[in-house]
C-alpha cells in the first residue's frame, strides 16, 4: 500500500462518524488534494470548544464562516463576534466564482450558494439589537473580577449590594451604582456602618474611581434595561435553520475593558440559566470569539481564572466557544487545554521568536509520520489548515493538512441598505431597542440628598442663642442681687458668727505676740 493510500485509509477511518457531522474540507499530502477523503468534524463534540488560528490573510474568518454555516444547517443557533465587520455577508448568499468553483472541483466537493438567517447585535449605537445587562443581574463578583477590585474592595462591593437589596433600591445601571457610592460617602455612611460594619473613605473612593473608568469605555450603554434574556440566542428559523447571530464589535477596538466585561456576562448568564444538558448529540448554542486576544491582553488574573472557570464548566450545559486569532500563544495556557477542535492555519517566522512560537504550536498537536509539522506550518497556502478534533469517543483525530471548503454565503460585507433591511424585519429589535428608566436607586436617594441638603440649608439659616436663655428676675430677687442688700448680709453675718463664738468662750479679738 503506498503512502498516499495509507494517509488516505488513516484520514477516512479518523474522520468518518456515526452521528452527523461537519464537512471542513479534503485532505491534502505532499502538496496534492486526495481524492476521496473528507475532514469532518461530529456535532457530538462540539461542545468542547475550539481553537482557529494563523497568521493575518491565511484565511481564519472564512473557516469560521463555514463552521457558522455548518451549524446554521444542522440547526445550531451561533454567535459571532465581528471585530472587523466582515461577518454579516452570511446573510446574503456568495457567488459561484472561477476560483471558488476551482477549490470546490478540486475537493469534490458541491458548491451552491446560500444566505442564511442573522441577527445582527450590538453593544453600542451601531445598528441592530441592543444588548444590555443590569448591574444587580451583572452581581457584585462579577462586578468586583472586572473592576480589579482587592479582596477588601470586593468585599464591600458585596455589602454595598445586600445593603440595596434591603433598602430597596434596584441597581439598574451605573449611575444608580456611583449614587450609592455618593450616599454612603456622607449622609448615609452612619446607619450603614450600625448594620454592615465600617467602610473607609479611601475603599470608596478606589471603588469610585474604578467605576467612573469603565464609563470611559462606554459601559453605561452596556448596562441598564431593558435586559436581554440568552434565550434570544437560540433561535431556530421556520427552515428549520439556526440563527446566526453577528455581535457587531468594531468600535470596541480600544475599549477592551467592556468587551471583557460582557463576554464574562455572557458566559455566566449562560452557565446559571441553562440546564445541565449531559452527553447529547449536539449543543444547543456554539459561541465564536474573532480576534481572541482582545479579551486576554487586557483581563486581570482575576478576570482571568474566571473565564478559565466557566469555560470548563459551560460545555456540561451544551454550549461551545471557539477562539479566532493569530497565534495560538494568545490563548492562556489552561483555556488551551479545554480546547478540542483545532484549526491551524500557516504561521510565518520572520524572527527568531516567530520561529519559536511555531515549534511550540507544533508541539500541541498529534504526532503523524506523513509530514513535518513544524514546516507544514509555514507553507500552508491561503484556505489551508491543520486540523485535528475529538471523535464521538473523545479521542484526537489524525492530524490532516486540509484543503478548506470556500462558504456558501458572501464573503464581503453587507450594504448600508441590506443591513437597514436586517434590523427593521427584526422582532428583536421591537423588543430590546426602547430605552427604559424606571425609578431606581439614583432617583431614590437623589431626593434623600436633595432633602438632607435642604434640611442643613434651613439649620444655618436659623440664628442661634448662646447658653441658656435667661429668665426674668422676681423683685426679690432683683433686692437680694443689690450690693446694698449684700452689704447688709455680710454684716449680720459676721455678727451671728461673734455671738456663736462669745456663747463657746472663743475669743474674737486677735491676739497680739510682742
Amino acid at each position: 500500500m503506498s503512502k498516499t493510500e495509507q494517509f488516505k485509509e488513516i484520514v477516512n477511518t479518523g474522520y468518518t462518524f456515526k452521528g452527523d457531522s461537519i464537512l471542513l474540507g479534503a485532505a491534502k499530502l505532499d502538496d496534492e488534494v486526495v481524492e476521496g477523503t473528507g475532514v469532518r468534524i461530529p456535532l457530538k463534540t462540539l461542545n468542547r470548544h475550539g481553537l482557529i488560528a494563523g497568521a493575518t490573510g491565511t484565511g481564519k474568518t472564512k473557516s469560521l464562516q463555514v463552521l457558522a454555516e455548518g451549524l446554521s444547517d444542522n440547526s445550531i443557533p451561533v454567535l459571532l463576534m465581528d471585530i472587523k465587520g466582515d461577518l454579516s455577508g452570511l446573510a446574503a448568499s456568495g457567488e459561484a466564482k472561477d476560483f471558488i468553483l476551482a477549490r470546490t472541483d478540486a475537493a469534490g466537493i458541491e458548491y451552491k450558494p446560500t444566505g442564511f438567517p442573522l441577527e445582527l447585535l450590538t453593544l453600542s449605537d451601531e445598528k441592530g439589537v441592543r444588548l444590555r445587562a443590569t448591574v444587580s443581574e451583572f452581581g457584585p463578583i462579577l462586578l468586583g473580577k472586572i473592576l480589579g477590585l482587592n479582596d477588601t474592595q470586593e468585599g464591600i462591593v458585596s455589602a454595598i449590594f445586600k445593603y440595596c437589596d434591603d433598602e430597596g433600591l434596584p441597581l439598574l445601571d451605573l449611575k444608580d451604582f456611583t449614587k450609592v457610592l455618593q450616599f454612603l460617602s456622607d449622609d448615609g455612611r452612619k446607619d450603614f456602618e450600625e448594620d454592615y460594619g465600617r467602610i473607609s473613605s479611601s475603599s470608596l473612593g478606589t471603588i469610585m474611581r474604578k467605576v467612573i473608568e469603565l464609563q470611559q469605555q462606554g459601559a453605561d450603554q452596556f448596562f441598564g434595561e431593558t435586559s436581554f434574556d440568552v434565550d434570544d440566542l437560540m433561535k431556530i428559523d421556520k427552515d428549520g435553520k439556526g440563527v446566526i447571530n453577528v455581535l457587531r464589535v468594531t468600535d470596541l477596538l480600544d475599549r477592551p475593558k467592556l468587551f471583557s466585561t460582557f463576554m464574562l456576562s455572557l458566559l455566566a448568564e449562560l452557565y446559571a440559566g441553562l440546564p445541565e444538558a449531559g452527553d447529547e448529540d449536539r449543543p444547543k448554542l456554539v459561541i465564536f470569539v474573532d480576534e481572541a486576544h482582545l479579551v486576554f491582553q487586557e483581563a486581570s488574573k482575576a478576570l482571568l481564572q474566571q473565564i478559565e472557570t466557566v469555560i470548563k464548566l459551560i460545555r456540561s450545559k451544551g454550549v461551545g466557544i471557539y477562539f479566532c486569532t493569530q497565534n495560538p500563544q494568545d490563548v492562556p495556557a489552561p483555556v488551551l487545554s479545554q480546547l478540542g477542535l483545532k484549526i491551524q492555519h500557516a504561521l510565518r517566522a520572520f524572527t527568531a521568536s516567530d520561529r519559536r512560537k511555531i515549534k511550540e504550536a507544533a508541539d500541541n498537536y498529534p504526532l503523524t509520520d506523513f509530514f513535518d509539522t513544524e514546516t507544514v506550518l509555514t507553507s500552508m497556502g491561503i484556505g489551508e489548515a491543520l486540523v485535528t478534533a475529538l471523535n464521538e469517543k473523545g479521542i484526537p483525530t489524525p492530524l490532516a493538512v486540509t484543503y478548506m471548503c470556500p462558504p456558501r454565503s458572501r464573503m464581503d460585507v453587507l450594504s448600508e441598505k441590506e443591513i437597514d433591511e436586517i434590523v427593521d424585519n427584526s422582532k428583536l429589535v421591537e423588543k430590546y431597542n426602547k430605552d427604559v428608566d424606571r425609578e431606581s436607586a439614583y432617583e431614590i436617594l437623589g431626593v434623600k440628598m436633595e432633602k438632607a441638603a435642604e434640611e442643613e440649608e434651613a439649620e444655618k439659616a436659623t440664628p442661634k442663642r448662646r447658653g441658656r436663655p435667661r429668665k426674668e428676675k422676681s423683685t426679690i430677687e432683683t433686692i437680694l442681687g443689690s450690693s446694698a442688700a449684700r452689704q447688709v448680709g455680710r454684716t449680720a453675718a459676721n455678727i451671728l458668727t461673734r455671738t456663736l463664738l462669745g456663747a463657746l468662750g472663743v475669743s474674737t479679738r486677735k491676739k497680739k505676740w510682742f
